[in-house]
């Protein structure tokens, strides 16, 4: 069984379409028994979400609660094929983690050139420490090319717990993790299983993520959830 001690991607109020508190998520991760998680609300451009000043306040906030780490941090919205996200570098840099995502109110899906183009471009910001979600159906990909940038600009790939459940957004997106996490294999490139949870009751719901894992023997080493040093060497505010 694959060791789990870590949720990078979960979302509080402040996104406008959760549900918890920074607490609430972080006693809910303690009662699963992680021991650290990541808030990584969603960034300006995304419908109802936080503006600017939340980030760039963020330093008033504990990084720990209910003995649980905690990684303050923003879901991005990749915008264009250039790249280019919602926040300026000189609020990046504040960040604990940072995750750049395709979202359809933020950018229209194009063909899999510009999807793949778009990420890979978002990748090179040197504050980008996840891509989130790259198995949207609505975002095909070619997952060599992503593979060989994840590996190239030392960016995570994220298994997203909620892509897996039945009735979400993103159909269709365990065909795309699996040929996803075997290209990882072939180059020995690490991912991060991320909840993606907008409730406190979903944090650390990573079950859908480690059956796929486990059915296809994908090794442990690969997977960064197993340590919260080794997801360190990864996050923005540990590679200044």
């Amino acid at each position: 069984m694959i060791k789990d001690i870590l949720d990078t991607h979960t979302h509080t109020l402040a996104s406008g379409h959760a549900y918890s508190t920074i607490r609430e998520n972080a006693r809910a991760a303690a009662k699963k028994g992680l021991e650290l998680l990541g808030i990584t609300e969603h960034a300006p451009r995304m419908i109802g979400s936080c503006d600017t000043i939340y980030f760039q306040n963020l330093r008033v906030v504990d990084r720990s609660a209910y003995d649980v780490e905690l990684l303050m941090g923003v879901e991005l919205n990749i915008l264009d094929e250039q790249g280019t996200v919602d926040l300026e570098h000189k609020v990046l840099k504040q960040m604990d983690l940072v995750i750049a995502s395709l979202h359809t109110p933020c950018i229209s899906p194009g063909d899999r050139e510009f999807n793949t183009q778009a990420s890979i471009n978002a990748m090179k910001n040197p504050y980008v420490n996840i891509l989130g979600h790259p198995d949207d159906s609505r975002y095909p990909v070619d997952y060599r090319a992503l593979v060989q940038a994840a590996k190239e600009y030392e960016v995570l790939l994220e298994l997203n717990n909620s892509s897996l459940r039945p009735g979400g957004s993103r159909k269709n997106a365990r065909g795309f993790d699996e040929e996803m996490l075997k290209v990882c294999m072939e180059y020995q490139v690490p991912i991060v299983i991320g909840s993606d949870a907008h409730v406190d009751t979903d944090v650390g719901c990573h079950e859908k993520a480690l059956e796929l894992l486990e059915e296809i023997g994908f090794p442990e080493e690969l997977v960064v959830n197993r340590s919260v040093e080794e997801l360190k060497k990864y996050a923005n505010r540990f590679r200044k």
